[in-house]
């Protein structure tokens, strides 16, 4: 099982931080990092494809895009943008959001959201394998073509949580990536049937990516209090709920992985036991107070320090994983690719019924 991390989402807009972060994750040996998109947020494309100029080896994905912002079409093309600003190293991870936000930002109607992704994937995923696609469904439809070719394969992985998005992240895309989901209903329902769907449709074992909150502490009440606050708004969500309540957990902090070094080692080694192909760290602090005041004299108001916030724990040394150069393609190895793409004729260059060459993706 791989090892990643989530990358801060900074409320100012500051690539810098995610840029610091990108690089601080690569040069602890991590094999991944990831970046959501909140919708009212930075957008993770082009902040990632300005964060990986500097760590440029690692992989970098979006843990989740919701699909109802962008046309497919238009995803697709960003997406192979991307892969080839960082050198075949992206994967693209997509998702539904919620209802309350689709329908109260976008005023779209949330309704049939299986056959909205079931048809959005009929389109993103041949224009990004093959540069062409012809569908028409019941929710979106696209006769369209992109010129250009990717580096790398750029996986797609759906949040898939409901029995009908599970199967489609088998059987269409390349995996799923889970959120506040324990590892009871991972090991249960999620992960055999993302298998079956795979098996039954002749695709490669999917990736099952699981990200979770994670807090190495001496603390763990205090951490799991952080967490029920910093994370109730999952709490509030259906689709989330439902994965609680299938867990037995009585809310966010249940699923948290807290503890000492070595519990947190234990609880993600159970990950890796069940399934789960890559454990990303959703690092958070717990809560701290400031240190009490010196006795003071006269009327003269208390002083106190500020409270100083501590450097993340270091993953790569609290997990143990396999050497970096298991997890991550060498710079020479992703030279040779970025070699190989740019001598490929483009696909107008070698006509539309030409097979397009497409440079196999490193190994990780």
């Amino acid at each position: 099982m791989r090892i990643g991390t989530a990358l801060p989402q900074p409320p100012n807009g500051d690539i810098t931080a995610i840029t610091a972060a990108l690089r601080e994750a690569a040069e602890d040996g991590l094999s991944s990092a990831w970046l959501t998109d909140p919708i009212f947020g930075i957008g993770p494309l082009v902040a990632l494809a300005v964060a990986a100029q500097s760590a440029p080896d690692i992989e970098i994905g979006t843990a989740v895009m919701p699909t109802h912002f962008r046309h497919p079409v238009t995803l697709a093309r960003e997406a192979i943008t991307l892969d080839i600003a960082t050198g075949g190293r992206f994967t693209l991870g997509i998702g539904l959001s919620h209802k309350v936000m689709i329908e109260g930002m976008l005023h779209i109607p949330f309704d049939r959201p299986a056959q909205h992704m079931a048809d959005y994937l009929a389109i993103l995923r041949p224009l990004i394998r093959d540069g062409a696609v012809a569908h028409d469904g019941d929710m979106l439809s696209a006769h369209a073509e992109i010129t250009f070719r990717p580096i790398g394969p750029v996986p797609v992985l759906l949040a898939a949580l409901a029995p009908r998005m599970v199967h489609l992240a088998g059987a269409v895309a390349d995996g799923t990536i889970v959120w506040m989901t324990g590892p009871r209903v991972l090991e249960e329902r999620i992960i055999p049937a993302i298998n079956q769907a795979a098996a039954d449709n002749n695709r490669p074992a999917p990736r099952i990516v699981c990200i979770a909150p994670v807090c190495v502490t001496d603390n763990a009440d205090a951490a799991r209090d952080r967490a029920a606050k910093v994370f109730n708004l999952y709490d509030t969500l259906p689709s989330y709920r439902a994965m609680l309540d299938q867990e037995g957990a009585s809310g966010p902090a249940d699923v948290a992985v807290v503890g000492s070094a070595d519990e947190v080692r234990e609880r993600i080694a159970h990950f890796a036991a069940i399934g789960v192909t890559d454990f990303v760290a959703g690092q958070f602090a717990p809560a701290t107070t400031a240190t009490p005041p010196a006795p003071s004299s006269g009327n003269s108001p208390p002083r106190t320090r500020p409270v100083r916030r501590r450097r993340r724990p270091d993953l790569s040394q609290v997990v143990w994983s396999p050497a970096a150069s298991e997890l991550r393609p060498s710079l020479r190895s992703r030279s040779a690719a970025a070699a190989a793409h740019a001598s490929t004729p483009s696909r107008s260059e070698q006509g539309s019924r030409s097979p397009v060459h497409r440079p196999a993706r490193p190994t990780r």
